[in-house]
């Protein structure tokens, strides 16, 4: 375990890797009242964290949360509520008990795959260790603060047998909470290469930034991430068999990237086979009338 004074540095270092956003949200509140909601003073990297990244996402995939907000997703009832285990544990599945029992679990965070990312809470604050408690109730302790492992998960240097491998050569990000909708276009071959196919995409919706991308040394998967410049559009282009485009945008802009992308894909001589959710819900007609936003 780090000691207290190593916990800035985490920090500092998870910026230094992680862009945080220009205006967190639900990052600010009074955190006496939290903590006295809670029952217990939080680790002061979790307090940084909130106050630097916010509610959002690393990477699509680990979710930071915070004691403030409205959202049912967020906030000092979110932190608090328990699930029914709680109060009849069964201890071979269930090892560890729940805040406020002593030494507890005190959860901070959740993974797109409905694991919780928790503390254990025994002893001071900034020496809580995080324990990954995945949703198949498997549990896995790191002895390190929420920063440092968040750090250490975005780098690639924090080894689970629980949680999904940060894909080498990705560039991490983070992407501040906001209402989107997600759309999978499905697309035909196509006479062009996968790099060519790209190349045009990226230039139909210049100017991009790039996220990083990572090949399968064994057959012809890969994905590569990016996202528009002038616009919160996130996308990952597959290239799998059917390759297809992932996008997440904000629901106002549905008809415009509905049109841009419907244009890319021509310029790539390609169709669009099928547009579905991010669920795999199908979509005949993408109507922009009748999206759906999707958390």
């Amino acid at each position: 375990m780090a000691d207290s004074k190593s916990i800035p540095a985490d920090c500092d270092r998870l910026v230094h890797l992680v862009t945080p956003p220009a205006v967190p949200v639900d990052a600010h509140g009074d955190w006496a009242t939290v903590e006295t909601v809670i029952g217990t003073r939080l680790p002061d990297d979790y307090k940084q964290l909130v106050e630097t990244y916010g509610w959002g996402e690393f990477c699509d995939f680990l979710y930071l949360r915070t004691p403030f907000g409205t959202s049912r997703h967020n906030g000092i009832a979110w932190q608090c509520a328990h699930p029914t285990e709680a109060t009849e544990p069964d201890r071979e599945r269930y090892p560890h008990p729940l805040h406020p029992a002593p030494g507890g679990l005190l959860i901070w965070g959740t993974t797109m795959d409905a694991d919780r990312l928790c503390w254990l809470t025994a002893g001071i604050p900034e020496e809580w260790p995080v324990v990954v408690w995945s949703s198949e109730g498997r549990y896995e302790t790191h002895r390190m603060g929420a920063a440092g492992f968040l750090k250490g998960w975005a780098g690639g240097h924090v080894a689970s047998d629980v949680l999904a491998d940060m894909e080498p050569d990705l560039t991490p990000w983070f992407n501040a909470f906001r209402p989107r909708t997600h759309r999978c276009l499905l697309l035909s071959p196509g006479l062009l290469s996968h790099p060519d196919r790209l190349r045009i995409l990226r230039d139909a919706l210049a100017p991009t930034t790039d996220r990083g991308s990572w090949r399968s040394e064994h057959d012809e998967m890969g994905q590569d991430h990016f996202a528009t410049v002038d616009a919160e559009w996130l996308l990952t282009y597959d290239a799998s068999r059917p390759h297809q485009i992932r996008i997440d945008f904000p629901p106002e802009d549905a008809e415009q990237v509905r049109r841009r992308l419907f244009t890319a894909v021509q310029l790539m001589g390609c169709e669009v086979r099928r547009t579905t959710t991010a669920a795999g819900t199908p979509l005949p007609s993408w109507d922009a009338a009748t999206d759906e936003d999707e958390e």
